[in-house]
């Protein structure tokens, strides 16, 4: 299981890089492994060229791990998520151009657009400005999942979450869509029609496009 992970979490590296969804040394993966554990990429690695070495397999009960390898940075946000929800499987922090643009921006990123963004972006949570790593950020993380799958890092990137790798794949190419259309209807001075709320409500209801994540607290709270 764990061998498989490794290698979907390898191949979605590579995908990110090539659709232009992570540059350089940005950005860091992980998925829940069991229960108990999360794998996370490894401190120092670039998404676009990691093997299956370059993982760390990482308690969520108290964030210890026993590789001789470093988590990345970020562990307290991605820990963060499989705290705040039982049905996160795969975390993906990125800093795609559009949607950092937006995240550095005062950009106000609307849902009702088109199916993908009334599924996939239906809600964002935003997060202040706070040095990445830290137990802090963490905690703003922990609080923006429980409400959102989408969470916007102020000035920093962006966290997507949801049940499987690919879907967390396609949540965070359905949002740097929504923002390349925003900003590129505002250069050209388009206005974009937005649906009406009672017909976003209807679609994520009774369209039967996709199950929706149900947004239940995770462990931490005692559930």
């Amino acid at each position: 299981m764990n061998k498989q992970l490794r290698n979907e979490l390898v191949q979605t590296g590579r995908y990110l890089l090539d659709h232009q969804l992570t540059w350089g040394n940005s950005g860091n993966l992980s998925a829940r492994s069991s229960s108990e554990d999360m794998l996370i990429t490894a401190s120092g690695t670039e998404l676009g060229h990691l093997d299956e070495d370059h993982f760390v397999k990482v308690s969520l009960h108290d964030g210890e791990w026993s590789s001789s390898s470093k988590p990345s940075k970020e562990l307290p946000m991605h820990r963060a998520v499989y705290l705040a929800r039982d049905d996160a499987h795969a975390v993906i922090h990125a800093s795609p151009f559009w949607s950092t643009l937006a995240a550095c921006s005062s950009l106000a990123i609307p849902s009702n657009l088109f199916v993908e963004s009334m599924y996939y972006v239906e809600k964002i949570a935003y997060v202040d400005y706070v040095h990445p790593g830290s137990l802090e950020l963490g905690e703003a993380v922990e609080h923006a999942a429980a409400e959102a799958e989408v969470i916007m890092l102020r000035n920093h990137g962006v966290i997507v979450f949801d049940r499987s790798v690919k879907e967390a794949v396609m949540r965070l190419q359905t949002l740097e869509m929504t923002c390349r259309m925003l900003v590129t209807a505002l250069q050209a001075k388009l206005s974009l029609h937005e649906l009406d709320a009672l017909i976003v409500e209807d679609f994520l209801n009774h369209a039967n496009y996709k199950p929706r994540m149900n947004r239940k607290v995770g462990k931490r709270n005692g559930q």
